[in-house]
């Protein structure tokens, strides 16, 4: 061996090797090892990372012997494995500012059921209905920690988040993080359609007067150990980590102020609540100071929310506020002062008080309200842009595209202004050099981009100029504008356009993306993506913005296009044009995807299918907002394109279910029955539960009128509609052996879930094919033993009239769905007097007013405005006395001291006036209950 080779292995023998990284699975095999890992300065693999670890093995699924997936079994190891989350979390503290940054929302949602579960909260209780005050400390402490947590994250969910930069696209990662996206969506609606109730309990939680506490490591290893004996200790005694009631106070209150401030953007009136427990945080936060180990709150955070609340519900104190520029700005803009916001802006140049953000927000708002039609803000937004560009200037950045665009027709009012806040934003005698540099640059600049010497003399001749530049450059910048000056035409020359401006160092990435995403002409994003890939190659332009959404179906295929151009080109048209077509911009829509088709064409037949399929929706889409509305026919090409699409059968395609329903929807609204009952391949019947669904619903209204043939299509539908309504019950037994919990779920036995089934038919318009429905839900509804009153519909006898299994149905969710139903329909078709029939009978279980708001419109329509008598099927007997005494009552409500005469009038006028009617006599119905009715 060499003497270089014996040096360098003893270099690399005497270097210190890395310690391994600790296995989750050794923290099983040894139990004090997880304390002395969190003890370490720097543990490997991190806290964070161990929670995860650790509930991610302990929510695996298993695998039977029949090779089939169960869910994770609850034995001995998975309930270790969540107890050593548990512990992790407790180590920090139950810091939500620390878990909500490093784990996912899934991960921190599974994390706190488990908290609320060792804490002894009853499963399936809602935490709105529970007492904090009588509840355990830990238990109670458990349910504010969830219910924080579920508004910090639905407020967290609002703000916009930019994505992270994509590596190489790979499926199986691509499929992941859809499968996370959709687990954290399908979280945050359950949390949404709950935040009022966690609102309501955080609001409890500020009138207790006790201090709470948390579970430690050692309180959760009691727990563990001896269940019984030590629910004395961690319930009864104070047990855990202290929280005392004025920190707990503080972290709520301003949790329930974002949340107010969040919905104030629906309801103002809600900006009080917030600014109140903002305020209140504030006073917290002095009582207990600044170092509280459990209340971590982001001051700097809280004292831009106080001072937007003070912005937008004015104190009574005003004199605070009259010093604050966000607060004048806005009252400026509120009652149109749009001179004292430039005049706001211009001070604020000499002392950079108001972010730059926020005076960008002012003037996207200023070109917002200019683009609606207000010709006058043309200027102001000029004169804002100009204060801006100046503010721009003076911190160093660059000249804004808005500028340059607005500054392409200058005239001598344009410059004026710009001089004159030029000179009232830099103070000559304490400016500092490079303020005073980078204000001459930018006048020098403003020259060499003017064309006529008039307005070059108005600048050079002011004296800010003067005083700026030296002698010897400005007689070097009027030589230059002289020799450049008669080579110009400015009588000939054309105006440039704001895309026309070529890419520079004024127009850099950032700026050309913006322009990507407002750009909707197919040319142009063509022509801004060369230039971009220009610039650089290493950036993924189609994550620019979130807001580009593509069907997961499709993402794959898309992102498997090998060259960047085409992937980026390809993914924004079609995420623009299905972003068209869902606003009802049609016309841009069918650009953009003819666009991409002539592109895709070139290289890839799955993808030419796709966008022939996209453009068929599009098409559907185009004629049901335009001719379809006047009950014009859909040409026959489009008809037959429809049917080509739900009979083809092209391997390797990715198609959507949207595409399929919509297709369904409109054969059926277009009475294309004969297509549906007679011609639908029978292959489509078994693959599509649409098609299905639809061959059912056409069979049965081209059979109505024989009935016996109708009742067997009709039982068909019947047996389909009742298998999506039903719920299958599902048994947890707990460690005991006994049944702790019953859970019922929607039934997967059915060919689609009821949302699906409610969403399709809010595609249709058919009236009779609507009335089916309503007519089989209705019936379903009766079928239920313990309802107040039957609803009545046409149709009914066709159904059969009883169910082997009532308990199988969710009629609570049959009962909504009717109320859905019967609103949709009459929002087609106000004057139906069926569907009013139906509307009312379903109030008059509980809402009287509203039922005979609806028996009067369905008199009203059958009648020509009771004009004519109304037919006996839509006032029967029961209804006529209904509307006759409500009638009557709201005639005489004020006139008690007719009472007792009352019944003998309404008994008259009712009964014996209305021919349609047979009086039974003294039992008749408006006689004695009128007197029940107004003694109550």
């Amino acid at each position: 061996m060499s003497a270089e080779a014996a040096d360098r292995e003893a270099a690399t023998s005497s270097r210190p090797c890395t310690p391994p990284q600790t296995c989750w699975f050794e923290f099983l095999l040894e139990e004090s090892l997880l304390e002395k890992h969190l003890r370490k300065p720097c543990p490997d693999p991190a806290p964070v990372q161990l929670i995860v670890q650790f509930l991610e093995q302990a929510s695996k699924p298993s695998v039977n012997e029949q090779n089939q997936v169960q869910p994770p079994p609850d034995n001995k190891r998975n309930r270790i494995l969540k107890l050593l989350a548990l512990k992790v979390a407790a180590h920090l503290k139950w810091d939500l500012d620390i878990l909500e940054k490093s784990l996912s929302v899934p991960v921190l949602n599974m994390l706190l059921n488990e908290l609320l579960c060792i804490s002894k909260v009853p499963p399936g209780t809602k935490h709105v209905d529970m007492d904090l005050a009588t509840l355990p400390p830990t238990t109670a402490m458990a349910i504010l920690l969830y219910n924080r947590w579920a508004i910090r994250t639905i407020v967290q969910s609002s703000f916009p988040v930019k994505q992270a930069k994509p590596g190489p696209p790979q499926l199986s990662v691509m499929n992941q993080m859809q499968q996370e996206k959709e687990l954290t969506e399908n979280i945050l609606k359950v949390l949404k359609e709950q935040a009022s109730d966690s609102i309501l309990v955080l609001e409890a939680a500020l009138t207790l007067n006790k201090d709470l506490y948390v579970h430690t490591m050692r309180t959760l290893d009691l727990l563990a150990m001896e269940p019984g004996v030590v629910n004395g200790e961690t319930e009864s005694s104070p047990a855990g980590l202290k929280i005392k009631t004025e920190e707990m106070q503080c972290q709520v209150c301003y949790d329930l102020g974002t949340a107010y401030f969040q919905q104030g953007s629906a309801n103002s009136a809600i900006y009080e609540k917030a600014r109140e427990k903002f305020f209140r945080t504030k006073e917290l936060i002095s009582e207990i100071g600044s170092l509280s180990l459990h209340c971590t709150i982001d001051e700097k955070r809280l004292a831009g929310y106080c001072q937007a609340c003070n912005v937008l519900v004015p104190s009574s104190d005003s004199t605070s506020q009259q010093l604050t520029p966000y607060s004048q700005v806005h009252i400026c803009l509120r009652s149109g002062n749009y001179q004292e916001v430039i005049k706001i802006f211009i001070e604020d140049n000499l002392t950079f008080s108001l972010p730059v953000q926020f005076r960008q927000s002012v003037l996207r708002e200023l070109f917002q309200k200019a683009q609606q039609g207000s010709e006058a803000l043309d200027e102001i937004c000029f004169k804002v842009c100009a204060c801006n560009t100046v503010r721009d200037i003076l911190e160093g950045r660059t000249i804004s595209v808005q500028f340059n665009q607005l500054f392409l027709t200058p005239n001598k009012e344009k410059i004026d202004f710009l001089l004159e806040v030029c000179s009232r934003s830099i103070n000559l005698e304490k400016a500092s050099d490079s303020l005073k540099g980078n204000m001459a640059a930018f006048l020098k600049n403003v020259c060499l981009g003017l064309e006529d010497l008039q307005y070059v003399f108005m600048i050079s001749s002011h004296e800010l100029f003067i005083t700026l530049l030296k002698d010897e450059e400005q007689k070097l910048l009027i030589d230059q504008m002289r020799k450049r000056c008669p080579r110009v035409n400015l009588c000939i020359k054309p105006v440039t356009s704001f895309y026309d401006i070529p890419a520079s160092a004024s127009v850099n990435i950032g700026q050309l993306e913006h322009q990507l995403i407002l750009s909707v002409d197919p040319w142009r994003i063509r022509q801004i993506l060369i230039e971009l890939h220009g610039m650089t190659s290493e950036r993924q332009f189609w994550t620019v913005s979130n807001k580009w959404e593509v069907p997961s179906v499709y993402s794959g295929v898309i992102l498997g296009i090998k060259d960047s151009l085409t992937r980026d080109l390809v993914y924004i048209l079609m995420a623009k044009g299905l972003h068209c077509s869902t606003v009802k911009d049609f016309s841009h829509a069918k650009q953009l995807f003819a666009a991409c088709l002539e592109l895709v064409t070139e290289f890839s037949p799955k993808l030419r299918q796709v966008m022939l399929n996209e453009m068929l929706l599009l098409d559907i889409h185009t004629h049901e907002a335009g001719t379809g509305q006047s009950g014009e026919r859909p040409p026959s090409d489009l008809i037959s394109r429809v049917r080509g699409y739900l009979e083809m059968r092209l391997p390797d395609i990715p198609l959507r279910q949207v595409i399929a329903e919509e297709c369904v929807a409109f054969l059926l609204n277009w009475r294309e029955n004969e297509y549906l009952t007679l011609q639908v391949p029978a292959f489509l019947l078994q693959s599509n539960p649409y098609v299905k669904l639809g061959q059912l619903l056409a069979a049965t209204c081209k059979e109505l009128p024989g009935p016996k043939e109708s009742r067997r299509t009709a039982k068909d539908l019947w047996e389909v509609v009742v298998q999506i309504c039903s719920v299958s019950s599902q048994h947890k037994r707990g460690s005991d052996g006994r049944v702790s919990l019953i859970k019922q779920r929607e039934s997967t036995l059915g060919i689609m879930y009821r949302s699906e089934l409610l969403s399709f038919i809010k595609k249709l318009r058919e009236p009779l094919v609507l009335t089916i429905i309503l007519s089989l839900f209705v019936k379903l509804h009766n079928v239920r033993e313990d309802i107040v009153n039957d609803i009545t519909a046409e149709h009914i006898s066709i159904w059969p009239s009883s169910i082997p299994n009532l308990q199988s149905v969710d009629f609570e969710a049959v009962a909504i769905t009717v109320k859905e139903l019967v609103r949709y329909a009459l929002a087609i078709n106000p004057g139906n007097h069926s569907w009013l029939l139906i509307q009312a009978d379903s109030y008059f279980a509980n809402q009287y007013s509203a039922a005979l708001h609806y028996y009067l419109q369905a008199g009203a329509v059958c009648s020509d405005f009771f004009n004519k008598t109304v037919p006996p099927d839509v006032y029967t007997d029961q209804v006529s006395c209904f509307c006759g005494l409500a009638s009557f009552l709201s005639i005489f409500k004020c006139c008690s001291s007719w009472a007792p005469f009352l019944g003998e009038f309404i008994h008259f006028h009712v009964c014996h006036g209305n021919s349609q009617m047979g009086c039974s006599g003294p039992d008749c119905f408006p006689y004695f209950q009128c007197l029940e009715i107004i003694a109550a």
